[in-house]
């Protein structure tokens, strides 16, 4: 190197771009035993309602709700860790209706008193067999988790947490690769519109391809069983995650998608079966076709998004039998603000979303997002739940659905836009390394 300065090697040293650290991968699978009589969510009225609340203490767990009377498949918390250089990234996937946030905030202060503070990830299925009386919020207790039973949320924290603990355990070098294939043919839509077919595929593996985890993800409600359900299960979803895991022997995350929506074709236990099937079928069939991929590179950005004052529309609960500007203000039931998350792996991406998005704001997002990366898929109910975001055209069309967008007509936009604008975001920081 005669000629050069020590100063001018460091600068070319400098202006070199450093090899991408290397990709490190967990997971594990933990079930979560609850409490007899732990209580379902995910339906607020009869027969899951009980007549008469448990004014007299003589239920321990449920209180607006009647009680389960036991446990089709075991409700279970599955967890994956990626890391990569500076950044790594948690995701759980658990059996429940939805994420309380503040569950999020009680898991990453148990992590942290153990010296451990990932991005966290915390993706509910949507089963609506799966336990209730974990969330802190009233008016969610009163609609259709039950009421705050102290024990039942500990048990979630504490599967949550195991299952966190015992992925880190098992991190060892890693590849991973994102892919996608159509599967039509499982759902209808609530709102007679066209549905996104996508399933989509996180696929990690150890040397020589040995399994570490995969993260598949769907749009469909977890309604293949019905209010008349009595027993804890993660519904078709849990089916498909347990076929899955016999097939390959590595954890598999069900990460639901934009599914306001969507609901299963087929009910009852042969529903069940029949979906499970289905899913399982085509996502091994993906998993065989993807390959081993390649040491993927991590990267992650955070937003928070303002939101409308929470109200209820009389217009929209009550069939249309009201007029449109008579609104139920929510107070501090709900925030008027929420954190979107969007982390890059390799040259796909995932951005989360806080409850219930319209299959038609999915794809926008999908479709805006794939102008920066090859594969972008939504994770609905994560890190938060603030019920249904519409468009506002079908926001204007009274419906059950309809009843629970508490965001007004803009909310289902301004979340589209705000998940457009992370992508957005995060592909710029990627193009700066």
């Amino acid at each position: 190197m005669r000629g050069l300065t020590a100063a001018t090697i460091l600068l070319a040293m400098a202006a070199s771009p450093s090899p991408a650290a290397a990709l490190e991968a967990g997971a594990a699978s933990v079930e979560i035993v609850l409490p007899a009589g732990t209580p379902l969510a995910g339906y607020g009225g009869f027969p899951r309602r009980a007549w008469m609340p448990d004014l007299l203490g003589s239920r321990p767990y449920a209180f607006w709700f009647r009680p389960s009377t036991g446990v089709h498949d075991p409700i279970r918390a599955r967890a994956l860790v990626l890391t990569s250089g500076a950044t790594q990234i948690l995701w759980l996937a658990v059996d429940t209706i939805g994420i309380d946030p503040t569950l999020v905030t009680d898991l990453r202060q148990r992590l942290a008193a153990r010296g451990s503070a990932p991005t966290l990830v915390l993706s509910a299925s949507h089963t609506h067999s799966g336990p209730g009386a974990y969330s802190e919020s009233s008016l969610f207790g009163f609609l259709a988790l039950d009421r705050l039973a102290p024990e039942v949320r500990a048990r979630l924290l504490d599967g949550m947490e195991a299952a966190a603990r015992e992925a880190e355990r098992r991190r060892e070098p890693a590849r991973a690769i994102m892919g996608l294939a159509p599967l039509p043919g499982l759902g209808r839509s609530r709102l007679k519109q066209p549905l996104d077919p996508e399933l989509g595929m996180l696929k990690v593996t150890a040397a020589r391809g040995r399994p570490i985890a995969v993260v598949w993800s769907y749009a469909v409600h977890g309604t293949a069983l019905g209010r008349h359900n009595f027993l804890l299960s993660g519904d078709l979803m849990a089916e498909a995650s347990s076929r899955l895991e016999r097939e390959t022997g590595a954890p598999a995350l069900f990460v639901n998608g934009a599914a306001a929506d969507v609901s299963p074709l087929r009910h009852g236990w042969g529903g069940v079966g029949w979906a499970g099937a289905a899913l399982a079928e085509g996502a091994l069939a993906l998993w065989r076709d993807l390959g081993e991929g390649s040491d993927a590179p991590l990267a992650s950005q955070v937003t928070r998004v303002r939101l409308p004052r929470p109200a209820l529309s009389a217009r929209n609960c009550l069939a249309g039998w009201a007029p449109g500007f008579v609104r139920i203000g929510l107070g501090s039931a709900l925030p008027t603000s929420s954190e979107l998350l969007a982390f890059r792996i390799g040259d796909g991406a995932w951005v989360t979303v806080p409850g219930e998005l319209q299959t038609r704001l999915g794809l926008d997002i999908k479709k805006a997002g794939r102008r920066h990366f090859a594969r972008v898929f939504v994770a609905g109910y994560t890190n938060d739940y603030l019920g249904y975001f519409l468009t506002r055209e079908d926001y204007a069309k009274p419906s059950y659905i309809a009843c629970g967008s508490l965001y007004g007509e803009g909310g289902g936009e301004i979340l589209r836009d705000a998940a457009t604008e992370l992508l957005e975001r995060l592909a710029a920081s990627v193009s700066r390394r």
